[in-house]
């Protein structure tokens, strides 16, 4: 991975969050070793000789790996650790992981003592390009996503593109979910996804095109750090993508994200935007996906949807959907018209 460092200062804070993407990352905390390290159970089977070797001494909390471990349970278990490790305002927490590991990790480090450093490591395709970068953290609550959560920017993030070599091809998958919403929303990234849409699960592609994608979310959060306006273009896909996660949950987040950013990309269709464009996108979505799965019940998935933290009022749903290139906009729909275009376009598609 060619170096890169990418700077998040937000005016609204004082705080910098730095982005570094190189190989070997880890080497970067070689001169301030962290107080403690926090991991799941898959990354420790994969990587706990790694994590000895960089960390010699350093305690290490494992969670149970999977989006439903990602508890107020497993939030209190850690911090729990910290405190019996005897963890101080100065301290660091190094989270070593996928997305869930960096946001139940962020949270901590918000909550603890009102506030520590923290370090994202993030190991997974998805948490390089998005959940890692912007200081998004939760856990989720009474079978709503994200529910409780905060804004806390980690300190750094040390982006490493040797840790995709030990991937699946789901989690892949799950990755490119957030890069195809990124090239919706970039007409850069978009371009250069349509023109290889042959390599998206070529690693050397990836891996050169991962700075490119955080450094559009960087400007994003940059701007906008606590989603009061533009960084709700972020959200692109994800109502609808929440919406069948809690219904079905047989896929990956990012797997639902490219089903949700197909749909509302046929919801923008039918309310005015781009056509050739929106059929563009779906192509890339499909060439992401491989095949349409099976889709959760429409009504439950609006019931769903109806819950989701981004809505402005109850009965509705808000939904940020492309409309052409480089461009999306926010579209407000009841509850009984977003289900009956669920149930038309799943008709449709499946």
């Amino acid at each position: 991975m060619r170096t890169k460092t990418i700077r998040i200062r937000t005016r609204e804070r004082a705080e910098e969050s730095v982005i570094v993407c190189r190989d070997n990352a880890l080497e970067e905390l070689a001169s301030a070793p962290p107080a403690m390290v926090f991991t799941d159970s898959n990354v420790d089977s994969l990587y706990r000789e790694t994590i000895g070797a960089y960390f010699p001494g350093t305690p290490v909390h494992v969670m149970p790996a999977g989006e439903e471990n990602k508890t107020p349970e497993t939030l209190f278990a850690l911090l729990s650790a910290m405190a019996e490790a005897e963890m101080h305002r100065t301290d660091t927490l190094v989270c070593l992981g996928g997305g869930v590991v960096g946001d139940v990790g962020g949270l901590a480090a918000a909550l603890y003592m009102r506030g520590i450093s923290c370090i994202q490591v993030p190991t997974t395709l998805l948490a390089q390009v998005d959940s890692s970068v912007g200081g998004k953290t939760a856990v989720d609550f009474h079978g709503i996503k994200n529910l409780v959560g905060a804004f806390r920017q980690p300190r750094r993030v040390l982006v490493d593109g040797g840790f995709l070599r030990t991937l699946p091809l789901r989690e892949i998958r799950c990755g490119l979910g957030e890069i195809v919403k990124h090239g919706a929303l970039c007409p850069e990234i978009f371009d250069t996804l349509e023109e290889n849409t042959d390599k998206l699960f070529d690693l050397d592609f990836l891996s050169g095109i991962v700075p490119a994608n955080i450094a559009f979310k960087a400007d994003v959060v940059r701007r906008d750090p606590e989603e009061k306006g533009l960084r709700k273009c972020l959200n692109l896909g994800h109502t609808t993508a929440h919406a069948y996660e809690l219904s079905d949950g047989k896929l990956s987040h990012g797997e639902y994200v490219l089903v949700g950013t197909l749909m509302e990309a046929e919801i923008s269709r039918a309310h005015g935007g781009d056509g050739a464009y929106l059929t563009r996108l779906q192509k890339l979505c499909m060439a992401a996906l491989g095949e349409m799965p099976a889709l959760p019940d429409a009504q439950e998935a609006a019931r769903n949807a109806c819950l989701d933290k981004k809505n402005t009022g109850r009965g509705s749903v808000v939904l940020t959907v492309p409309v052409q290139k480089g461009e999306y906009r926010l579209l407000e729909l009841e509850r009984g018209e977003y289900e009956r275009e669920l149930a038309r376009i799943g008709r449709e598609l499946c």
